[in-house]
């Protein structure tokens, strides 16, 4: 599957969160995106250094601002179960505009065209890291790393875009 490019209508899919109650909810991303300016960005994995140390905190840093600019939705995704991206978020404990969402399966992930296979080190199928920014569920910015780099995806370069 070609990787979603600009111009593209994000596809709908299911995302897993825990609510207050630690109980598993479900989320359609169409539901968060639809009428709205969202960021959603993707990791490979929670609690890598790159994401926990840079990508994340960058977005959470950096949330104030791009709300100013006409950001209604921050969204974190990653290939790791409810109970991991929750524990995850926590911490976190300064965040108050990223919503960490769980890919468990990786379904979402390859319907945007974005996995990544990291078998060979022990890892399975995660995402590639990315940035896309979305108007009304159409792409107008889609910043997609090659391999384990972090060069375009960041809270800065989608600032740069807005």
């Amino acid at each position: 599957m070609a990787p979603i490019a600009v111009g593209d209508v994000i596809p709908d899919g299911t995302l897993a969160f825990l609510d207050n109650d630690n109980k598993p909810q479900s989320v359609s991303i169409h539901s968060l995106a639809k009428g709205k300016k969202v960021i959603i960005f993707g990791v490979p994995g929670a609690f890598t250094p790159t994401c926990s140390l840079k990508h994340v905190p960058g977005f959470i840093e950096r949330a104030e601002e791009l709300k100013g600019k006409g950001v209604d939705e921050i969204i974190c995704i990653s290939v790791n179960d409810p109970f991991v991206m929750k524990s995850w978020a926590n911490t976190f404990p300064e965040n108050k505009h990223v919503t960490f969402l769980a890919d468990g399966s990786a379904k979402y992930t390859h319907d945007i065209g974005l996995e990544l296979d990291l078998s060979d080190k022990g890892l399975g199928i995660r995402s590639k890291r990315f940035a896309l920014l979305v108007e009304d569920l159409k792409v107008k910015v889609a910043n997609i790393e090659s391999g384990g780099e972090f060069t375009v995806s960041s809270a800065e370069e989608i600032i740069k875009a807005l």
